[in-house]
């Protein structure tokens, strides 16, 4: 049994089960907007369209090729993820996980349900200089 009044069983409970840093508060997700230069968060669920998306994200950080990249995960049904569910390029998206791409601050790119890993390099190689 989880006691909820504990902190970190709180926290614990707002985050995905995958091996990525996880953003957890609006708050620590506009830190990281403000003061990454590249960063990717995908914000979804642990479900058959996400899964995918949070491997390849792993694949990638891990590979050498994307260390200048920031790699993210976010609880899609978390209060704290409204910020990236009302942002302007998500706001016809109907399907999960919606990934955000900031350079600088600003959204670059934003994509929903599944990807491939070409897909996603595609976007970084486009986006995210070293």
């Amino acid at each position: 049994m989880i006691f909820f009044d504990h902190p970190s069983a709180k926290e614990a409970s707002m985050t995905l089960d995958t091996v990525l840093k996880h953003v957890v508060t609006e708050k620590e997700l506009k830190d990281l907007i403000a003061t990454k230069k590249n960063l990717m968060v995908c914000c979804g669920r642990m479900g058959p369209m996400c899964l995918p998306v949070y491997d390849i994200m792993h694949e990638l950080e891990t590979s050498g090729q994307y260390d200048h990249v920031e790699f993210r995960d976010m609880l899609f049904d978390s209060p704290e993820s409204a910020y990236i569910r009302k942002l302007p390029e998500c706001a016809t998206f109907r399907g999960l996980p919606f990934t955000v791409y900031w350079r600088d601050g600003k959204v670059v790119k934003a994509t929903s349900s599944i990807q491939t890993k070409e897909q996603v390099q595609s976007i970084l190689d486009r986006y995210f200089t070293k």
